[in-house]
Parts: structure tokens; sequence; C-alpha cells
């Protein structure tokens, strides 16, 4: 099955040695282990490759390589009675247990590393992955530099850090100012899974490799875009965690913004890097700024309540585990913001996410105009418009909405479909999100990465809400029953004239009409 990472296929990444910070967490075995196993699986590893986990929890290398070997069995799509391959591949894992904060465990970590370089003759590259709390970045950053496992003497030196980047512009600009002094900014990536997603990717294909859309990609053409990124679990066993971040934090600065600066980035000059992630910082700058006394117009905040789902009880947000009962975090948030540049200006964007929502589901919606003079007054039978769906997750496709005359006499006129889905594509194997990001850093390809300027350009323009939350306990944070789709006022965003946000489905197949609630 041919793989839809084809720029590189035959180019195998140079032998290096990768190792992973908080290994023994639920990312290093749902994502990073599956993933890395699928590369070597289709021959797209290095030639010698060794892995190291990290973490405070205390275990022999035996059952760290169990522990993983258990991980990318449970992941396999094919089962097989034969799990000779993925012995032979954990073989090549190494675990080594520390408090991350100690200074000393860094000494530890350097001789072991030299160990392996010279057991392995792996040589002296080497990937260091940040699966931790944002709080350690800086610690385990300046104690790696501290002991010279920064240094490129003999090899490079990748850095991969998990969102968020910062908890708002002043600790973003600090800990960029941080690893500037220990690293370079080609040796930091920034990773945002959403942007390994192959219809995150297709965007940019079919913007600018089709005629037919990018002449209407602009204010003339287009009423209103949608980004929804919706998730119907709720903050599971991360109460702790969530509730020190939420929503703004954990959705919107990173995935949301960065989706929304794809979709509306000019055309790049090329692929490079550097040519695509300039036009979607020109986005970030043309952010019309949100005035901290018009946050509450343009932004909405909710957080679920108990509600009875499917006949289970679903208890409200601060009822979760680790939660303040009294807490204000915001599960839900939906933003509307304007672009100021030739393209965009008076186009409103609308940006939402939120938990315990009726579908697990992202997607772009571009909404474009209706035809100047519609002949066939009466007889259209819903308020939906000419719009292509980009889906995301799950059911990855395009989707094209436009009205098509019902057969018999009359013209009475239907909302019809165009669709695409990748599943339709037998023949070609989708790799999953990290599994196409870790391969990019292995080959050094920062395309899909974000860079320094723009997490902080992304950062200043939130910095409005942030303050007015935290300044005017005024604003409310509105309550939305778990299992919908999330606080009434947030259609005012949309406008007072009937529009509301698409209420999608979960399969691009089921959506002949809205799936309304």
């Amino acid at each position: 099955m041919e793989s839809i990472i084809n720029k590189s296929r035959m180019e195998k990444p140079d032998n290096l040695i990768l190792v992973i910070f908080g290994a023994t967490g639920d990312l290093t075995s749902r994502k990073l282990m599956p993933g890395i196993y699928s590369l070597r699986c289709q021959n797209m590893m290095p030639e010698k490759f060794s892995l190291l986990g990290i973490g405070r929890t205390v275990m022999t290398t035996e059952d760290f390589r169990a522990r993983m070997r258990d991980a990318i069995v449970s992941s396999l799509t094919e089962k097989s009675p034969d799990t000779g391959p993925v012995d032979e591949f954990v073989s090549c894992c190494s675990y080594y247990s520390f408090d991350m904060i100690s200074p000393e465990g860094y000494q530890g970590l350097k001789k072991l590393v030299d160990g392996i370089r010279k057991s392995s003759s792996v040589g002296g590259n080497i990937i260091f992955y940040y699966a931790t709390p944002p709080s350690m970045y800086e610690i385990i950053s300046t104690s790696l530099s501290r002991v010279g496992l920064a240094d490129q003497k003999d090899g490079f030196r990748r850095f991969i850090i998990e969102k968020p980047f910062g908890y708002d512009y002043v600790s973003a600009r600090k800990l960029n100012q941080t690893m500037h002094s220990l690293m370079g900014e080609d040796q930091i990536f920034r990773i945002d899974h959403y942007l390994g997603k192959e219809t995150v990717q297709n965007l940019l294909v079919m913007r600018f490799a089709n005629g037919i859309f990018e002449p209407l990609w602009n204010r003339n053409y287009v009423s209103r875009i949608e980004i929804t990124s919706a998730e119907n679990l709720g903050v599971e066993r991360r109460g702790g965690y969530y509730d020190n971040s939420g929503a703004l934090r954990d959705m919107v600065q990173n995935h949301l913004l960065q989706m929304a600066g794809l979709t509306a980035m000019e055309p790049p000059s090329s692929l490079d890097a550097d040519a695509i992630r300039n036009e979607v910082l020109k986005v970030f700058q043309s952010l019309q700024p949100i005035r901290e006394e018009d946050v509450e117009k343009q932004v909405i905040r909710g957080q679920y309540t108990s509600s009875t789902i499917r006949g289970e009880c679903i208890p409200g947000y601060r009822y979760e585990k680790g939660v303040d009962t009294h807490s204000r975090t915001e599960t839900y948030v939906a933003i509307k913001f304007f672009i100021n540049n030739w393209r965009w200006g008076g186009v409103p964007f609308f940006i939402r996410t939120g938990k315990r929502l009726p579908t697990r589901v992202t997607e772009v919606v571009v909404h474009f105009k209706p035809s100047p003079h519609y002949l066939f007054q009466g007889t259209k039978n819903n308020k939906s418009d000419n719009q292509l769906i980009i889906r995301i997750q799950p059911d990855e496709g395009i989707l094209m909405k436009f009205d098509m005359k019902e057969p018999g006499a009359g013209f009475k006129v239907k909302n019809v479909n165009m669709d695409f889905h990748y599943k339709d594509l037998s023949d070609i194997r989708v790799p999953s999100a990290y599994e196409r990001l870790l391969y990019d850093v292995m080959l050094g390809d920062q395309t899909l990465f974000s860079r320094d300027d723009t997490i902080e350009t992304a950062w200043k323009f939130l910095e409005p809400i942030q303050n007015a939350w935290k300044n005017n306990p005024a604003i409310k944070v509105y309550g939305y029953p778990a299992g919908t789709w999330g606080p009434e006022p947030s259609n005012r965003l949309i406008g007072d004239d009937g529009l509301t946000w698409r209420y999608p489905c979960k399969n691009l197949a089921d959506e002949e009409s809205y799936c309304e609630l």
C-alpha cells in the first residue's frame, strides 16, 4: 500500500537517538510509539536508531520495552499472531528514571547517552521530545545545555516542544528568549498535531493547485468562514491540568488559529518552510485587535453542566476530579474576528471549540455569498448557502454544498452534496499526524511547525481576551448541558438574521442536511 508521505519516500533520515521526556505518559503510548513503529514498517526510519525513554516512574528497561510493545500491538489495525517485528523494534529502546528537576540526573543522562552512542554506533544526532507539562520546558532545556547535550559539535540536536508554548504573550516570549539563548530557532520544533493531518495540508493544494477555488477565495465571494473543533469527551483524568489551562490556551492559540492562518494565507512563493510560515505570520499580523471592552461582544465562553446522554448521567465540569468547585475555566469558547487585509477585509471569521459537545469533529467551512438575484423565491427549503467544508477529523474529506432542482414539475430546489473521502483511496495509506511530523523532524523539515514570531503574535492577539476575563468578573461564563452545541448566546456572534453555526455530523456521508440538535 502506497503511503501518502511521498515527498521523500526513498529518503532515509540520518542515524539518531530519540530521547523522550515523559515516556511513561499516554502521549508516548498512544501516539509516539505507534507512529515510530509505522515509519519503521515503511522503511522510513534511520538504518541505526535508538530510543531512550525518560520518566519519574521507577521501572527497568525490560518493563519499559514490554509497555511499549503492548502499546504498539494494541494500535495495529491488522492483528497478527506474529509479534516478532514488534519485539525486534522495541529491543532498541532503553529507559532511565530520574527526577527531571534534579541537576544530578542530567549528568547520568549524558553518561547513558554517550554509552548508547558507543555501543550501537548510532552517531551523534539526537532528538529530544518534551512530552511533559509545559512548566518543565525551560528546566529541561537549561539542564540539557548545562551538561553539553544541546551542543551540535558532533551531530544535530533537535527539540520537539508540545503545546501550549507558554500560557500567555509574556510567558511565551520569555520561553522563546530562554530557548534562543541555548539553541537556534532551526533546532526548535513546536509541534501541533493538527498541522500533521492530511486534510489540513490539503488546504494548500486545494487552494493553490485548482483554478476554480483561488479566484473565489476572497471578500468578493465569501460571506464568512467558520472553524470548529468539537470534542464529545470531557476533561477525563486531566481535570487538574485543564482547570489551569482552559479551551483558549489548550485549543485556540495553537490549533484553531493555525488553521485560520492556513485558510486565509496568501500564496507562498514556494513550498519552502519559511515561505509558508511567512504567509501565516502575515495573517496573524493582520488580525484586527479585539479591544478589552469588546470582548463580551466578540467572545463567548462556556462551561458544560450535568446532563443525561443516552441514559448515562454526565457530571458537570465543576464536579470533575481535580476541578475547583467554583471554577470559571472555560470548556467552550467561540470568537468572532476580522482580518484587516485586501483579501479578507470585512469578512467575519468564527472559531469555536468545546468539550462535551454532541460529536467529535474538526472542520473548516467556507460560506459563499448568495447569488445577487435569487430567481426561485419560495422554493428554497432551508437557509443553507453554498458551502465548502474541509473535514479535518474524523472521516477526513471535502464536501461541497450547492442547490439543484428536484425532479418533477416546477422549480423546487434541493441542497445537495458533492463529496470526497480520504477513506475512498483504498490503495493509499494515510499516515497519522504524529507519524508525519516525527518523520519531518528527523529530516529537519520545519514546514508544519510553528515559528517563534508566529507563536508570539498569536498570543498577542489573545492577550486582550485573557486580560478581560481576568479583570472583569462580570463577564459571564455560560453553562451548557453536556451533549449540546454550547451556550445559546454563541449563535449571536453569527448574526441576528437567523444565521447559526453549522451543526456537523460525525460522518460527511450523513450530511444531506444539517445535523440539527
